[in-house]
């Protein structure tokens, strides 16, 4: 059973449905006895942009610095956000740019194309909320995001199995719904998937 996870908020917004599935999952987990620490992406203080790649070092703000050693700390990371032009957030995709970097998420294999990951071990779940229809994300959008997240970033770098829980359609979903929606995340959580 997986009793440190680490909860991470890809929405900007403190008011978010994303931030309210995220606390579900967090209460949920912490009733169950886990020990639970949630990045906030909105909330954090960084620059997202990865100015130079890899050739040129920049050092990682003092919540960066945070942020690795919470995931390396982990041993369940939960994502929770919404898919936006079949995506994450920016703010999202500039954590992952800033934060998972050689000699921490990966290191490259010499006069190879290939890496060794150096997250192994670590399991996820994606929570992720979208205005779309299911079929319609599955069919014409080729589960995109999920791709992205789970075969090129976590996958990658050695984070498996990853999961996933989808809540389409959201802003046609009626209070009540969403609120259901919210008591079987914070069940996800308290069975610390």
């Amino acid at each position: 059973m997986k009793n440190k996870i680490a909860v991470i908020i890809g929405h900007p917004n403190p008011e978010s449905y994303c931030n309210a599935l995220a606390q579900a999952y967090t209460k949920g987990a912490k009733s169950s006895g886990a020990d639970v620490r949630v990045i906030d992406l909105g909330q954090i203080e960084f620059t997202p942009n990865l100015k130079y790649g890899y050739h040129k070092r920049t050092d990682l703000e003092p919540d960066l610095v945070a942020a690795q050693e919470t995931i390396r700390w982990a041993d369940h990371l939960v994502f929770v956000y919404p898919n936006w032009w079949g995506s994450m957030p920016a703010i999202m995709k500039g954590f992952f740019d800033r934060v998972l970097l050689p000699g921490f998420a990966f290191n490259s294999k010499p006069n190879s194309l290939l890496t060794k990951p150096l997250l192994k071990g670590k399991t996820a779940r994606l929570i992720v909320t979208m205005d779309t229809p299911l079929w319609y994300y599955y069919l014409f959008l080729k589960r995109a995001n999920f791709l992205i997240m789970k075969s090129n970033i976590l996958h990658y770098i050695g984070i498996k199995p990853v999961k996933t829980t989808v809540i389409p359609m959201v802003k046609f979903k009626t209070r009540e719904v969403l609120d259901q929606r919210l008591l079987k995340v914070e069940g996800l959580g308290a069975k610390r998937g």
